[in-house]
């Protein structure tokens, strides 16, 4: 990884861990310092493996079976050493026989950051401790306080000083900046800027922690504003994606002649973060920058696509970003995907080439990245949202326990991040009540149903589900088991699949009836439908999608399970991709296995013999499958299928199959 070496913070934790002192390792870790996607990669490459102790007894099962027995017999092992991660500072309650044969490592955020604030420090996420470790190192001389923490984060870590924060361009320039970066505040800090700002008469009416620490609002307001910005203009015209922001913020207007405004304002709408307005008509005085958030007519979306994809390919994440870039990046193609299958045939033609090229290089980049750093991300932390699918139910699992709350999770099984959109964009035409707090997570490899749906509602890698990681049959008991565990009872958990018409929801809310059901998970199978019977590519898949839209069933699906109490949140299993086919493998029944865009064989010899006769088919050691399910993906955008057919699929690498949407919906 380049430039690691340079860095104090990764060289500081590494460091607890010097190669061959022993095999099993104790990380006493309360605030999760270990498990960051870098620390995690580079402890790879020196041969150690990072188990979290969640589950004492699946931990042990997993000691004894991959490392113990193998040491034992002088024999590497799954991992020459293995990370015992537990998430406290106490190791008193461990198994004797760890504590024993083990090295303890203690890591705190106290320890590492000592003339900090802990209490301000430990709010911060984890993808800001290597700057912040380096700016304490250089600027940090004595000892903080909680406020002047306070302030030495914002200023060294997010550029932010709120005392220069006097008018109104300074605010909005800085709070845009922060979100077109893929920022927010952390709520302790976002406070302590409203506090500063409170008797300021040009934001007293603004609810400015809220601003600050919550993208989603933000683009509310920001979008709003932009309407009405073009009405004293003399434009008016159909939103295109965004519902009305909250009623309490009519007024609001931001400075968008301001030119470090608009610069930032541009650019979320070339990459899909704002929407523009569509239009009959444009009057003459309208600032050319401004015409980037007006659509008059099919050229100017055109015009928009066009230059978003410049945007996107200019902004590429690299082998070496981090899964939070990745992410980012997904939401943004989703965006101007979305854009492009909304246009007419004549005007996508002559873009066409432009988005292959865009998806072959992604998929290229993604692929070297997936590993890299693939196999780090199962064991992330998921407080602050979950990275894979499988960390879903302890996120709900954490937020239902926070609040006392009532939690359902919709999954869409297969839809693709910019089939969401396109849903998004009909429900803020038609439910405008509807809010969305948009982020994404990664699917399991390989994004098929079996393997990352039941993840999903297993809560486990799919290692922890080795006799039905080829079926679906198993996912009513698995969600069941995850809830018990968390101490629900499994008449206060509800499993429902193949739900994906409007008549089909009368019977759901009648079996929602009970108020004791606490823990709702339904599979919504529409769009796997759909994919699975298209024969015009992702561009009849879209027009689907819309026409099923307007049956309502959607909306109103929504609207239930909002009007019983419940915390809503919509994923997907996978997502999917237009695929060209490259012939079928003539191999009979050696693969266990036989998708469009993978096949999974059981032993490494048939794995091989596989992949040398399949032309640029790709093999990956994926950490978390079960030992004896190992994948072989068609390359690039191609199927297993008869030579030069093309249908839509999913099962293999590439964004729109491996980072899927996740968003809260509510009423706003």
């Amino acid at each position: 990884m380049t430039g690691l070496g340079k860095s104090r913070w990764l060289e500081r934790i590494l460091s607890e861990f010097p190669s061959d002192l022993s095999r099993l390792w104790i990380a006493a870790d309360p605030d999760v310092v270990l498990l960051d996607e870098q620390i995690l990669s580079v402890l790879k490459e020196r041969g150690f493996e990072v188990l979290p102790f969640d589950d004492s007894v699946a931990f042990r099962a997993e000691y004894e079976a991959h490392y113990r027995e193998a040491w034992d017999r002088d024999e590497g092992g799954a991992s020459k050493a293995l990370v015992l991660h537990l998430r406290a500072a106490n190791t008193d309650a461990l198994p004797w026989d760890y504590l024993r044969s083990a090295r303890i490592v203690g890591l705190s955020l106290a320890n590492l950051f000592p003339t900090l604030s802990y209490s301000v420090v430990r709010q911060v996420g984890a993808e800001y401790h290597e700057a912040l470790f380096e700016a304490q190192a250089r600027h940090a001389t004595q000892s903080l306080g909680e406020a002047a923490t306070k302030e030495f984060i914002l200023t060294h870590i997010f550029r932010i000083s709120p005392h220069l924060l006097s008018r109104p361009e300074d605010f909005w320039h800085g709070l845009l900046r922060l979100h077109y970066g893929s920022a927010s505040l952390p709520l302790t800090l976002a406070e302590h800027i409203a506090q500063i700002l409170g008797d300021k008469p040009a934001f007293n009416h603004l609810p400015v922690a809220e601003l600050f620490s919550s993208k989603a609002a933000t683009l509310r307001l920001v979008q709003d504003a932009w309407y009405r910005y073009l009405e004293r203009h003399g434009l008016k015209g159909n939103r295109i994606g965004e519902p009305p922001s909250p009623d309490y913020l009519p007024t609001t207007e931001l400075p968008f002649d301001h030119p470090d405004i608009r610069v930032i304002v541009d650019s979320m709408f070339l990459d899909g973060t704002l929407h523009p307005l569509a239009v009959q008509g444009l009057p003459t005085g309208i600032a050319d920058w401004a015409k980037v958030g007006i659509v008059q007519d099919p050229a100017a979306m055109h015009d928009l696509v066009r230059d978003g994809i410049k945007t996107l390919v200019d902004t590429l994440p690299t082998e070496d970003s981090s899964h939070r870039d990745w992410s980012a990046f997904a939401r943004r193609f989703g965006e101007i995907l979305a854009r492009f299958h909304a246009l007419g045939t004549t005007h996508a033609a002559s873009l066409t080439g432009k988005i292959a090229e865009l998806q072959a290089f992604s998929d290229q980049q993604l692929l070297g990245w997936a590993k890299k750093h693939y196999a780090a991300l199962p064991s992330l932390p998921v407080a602050r949202a979950p990275v894979m699918v499988h960390h879903i139910p302890r996120f709900l699992s954490m937020r239902s326990q926070a609040g006392n709350a009532k939690v359902a999770v919709v999954v869409m099984d297969g839809l693709a991040i910019d089939q969401w959109v396109l849903i998004r964009e009909w429900l803020a035409a038609h439910a405008p009540k509807l809010a969305f707090d948009e982020g994404t997570c990664f699917a399991w490899l390989p994004t098929l149903t079996s393997v990352s749906r039941q993840a999903l509602f297993s809560g486990l890698t799919p290692r922890g589900f080795p006799d039905s990681v080829e079926t679906t049959s198993q996912e009513p008991a698995l969600w069941t088991r995850f809830w018990q565990d968390q101490g629900l009872r499994s008449n206060e958990v509800f499993y429902r699949k193949g739900i994906k018409r409007a008549e089909q929801l009368d019977e759901l809310d009648a079996a929602l009836v009970s108020p004791q059901h606490k823990a709702v998970g339904i599979v919504v199978d529409m769009v796997d439908e759909i994919v699975h019977g298209a024969v015009l590519g992702k561009r009849g898949v879209a027009n689907q999608i819309t026409t099923w839209c307007e049956s309502g069933f959607v909306a109103r699906l929504f609207d239930l399970l909002l009007a019983k109490g419940y915390q809503v949140y919509l994923t997907a299993d996978h997502g999917n991709v237009e695929a060209v086919g490259i012939g079928r493998p003539n191999q009979g029944v050696m693969a266990e296995t036989r998708g469009e865009r993978v096949r999974v064989y059981r032993s490494d010899t048939l794995l091989a013999e596989s992949a040398a006769t399949c032309t640029g088919s790709i093999t990956l050691d994926i950490a978390g499958l079960p030992a004896n399910f190992m994948p072989l993906f068609a390359g690039g955008r191609t199927a297993f299928v008869p030579q030069g057919e093309q249908l839509v699929v999913h099962g293999g690498i590439s964004v729109e199959e491996m980072i899927v949407p996740f968003v809260q919906v509510s009423h706003s």
